[in-house]
């Protein structure tokens, strides 16, 4: 009896513990199927970013603002699109000047998702919207530079570039407003502009020639500018000089006079060494070396080589 009674405790406390046991799993699992409601309902919208909450593949809400954020779970699904700008490569085109020249213009746009409604609606996806907005791009900067000159366009200094990208920009915008596409385009810039290989070599040697032009023009004016300084200072030289020889006259004409002066003033003082002197100098010119002189004993030239003075 005691043992029947024991058996019967013992299996009540065992139904007892399994019962706490199966309201603590269930108690944990209603936890965990609450947790991924909770998570498979709520999603985060970060900076930056536009998320797109559909429902059997319809677009029911967008949400733009950063934070936490609630959807049906398992009936409706999110994704992401950017709200930032993004830059986009345009493929590389050939269009043709207005002087029938053929180029190819390579480009880039920098553009963003404003409405992300009507970008789904007409274009569904990113990849589609650039696709479209490549196609205005080429056909506003085909007809663009169809309008100017070859010369225009790769002259820096003849360039309306500047002018033209504002073209380029507000006409493709307008394009992307009319068929709501739901995106702006911020900027078109053109990276770089090319000819086709087979019209380089002809450009390349037309340039050369040009530039070859204008450095023999700029030669021709350094020579001419040269003459013109030369032929200057020649004509200043010759005045100098001119100058300088009249004054070297007068300073000698006014030296002989100074000497004939101190001549006379000398030998006026003592007429027998004037004598003496003058017949010395005549003697310094008439007679040489082989010089051979037939002279009286008794002449004054005799007599001053005989020692005789008197």
């Amino acid at each position: 009896m005691d043992k029947k009674v024991v058996d019967l405790e013992s299996r009540k406390s065992a139904d007892i513990q399994w019962r706490k046991h199966v309201k603590t799993g269930m108690f944990f699992l209603i936890l965990i199927v609450l947790f991924m409601l909770l998570m498979a309902s709520t999603f985060i919208v970060k900076e930056g970013e536009y998320k797109v909450i559909r429902q059997f593949g319809e677009v029911v809400s967008i949400k733009s603002e950063p934070g936490l954020a609630f959807k049906v779970p398992f009936i409706q699904s999110v994704s992401s699109l950017p709200k930032y700008q993004m830059t986009y490569n345009v493929s590389q085109a050939e269009i043709n000047t207005k002087d029938k020249k053929r180029m190819i213009i390579d480009n880039y746009a920098i553009w963003k998702i404003d409405n992300p409604r009507q970008m789904i609606s007409n274009a569904r996806t990113v990849a589609n919207a650039e696709s479209r907005m490549e196609e205005f791009i080429y056909s506003v900067v085909r007809a663009e530079l169809g309008q100017l000159n070859y010369d225009e366009i790769i002259n820096d200094e003849k360039s309306s570039r500047g002018s033209l990208n504002d073209r380029v920009t507000e006409k493709v915008n307008e394009l992307l407003t009319r068929d709501q596409y739901g995106i702006t385009v911020t900027d078109v810039r053109t990276k770089r502009t090319d000819l086709p290989e087979e019209n380089e070599n002809s450009v390349y040697t037309r340039m050369i020639s040009e530039r070859e032009s204008k450095a023999q023009e700029y030669l021709s004016t350094g020579d001419a500018k040269k003459n013109e300084i030369t032929a200057e200072t020649d004509r200043k030289v010759r005045e100098m000089l001119s100058k300088a020889q009249a004054d070297a006259d007068v300073i000698r004409s006014e030296g002989e006079g100074e000497a004939a002066k101190i001549y006379n003033n000398s030998f006026s003082k003592d007429k027998e060494f004037y004598n003496l002197y003058r017949t010395l100098e005549t003697y310094k010119k008439t007679i040489g070396e082989e010089t051979v002189i037939v002279i009286p004993s008794d002449s004054p030239y005799a007599r001053i080589l005989m020692g005789y003075t008197k």
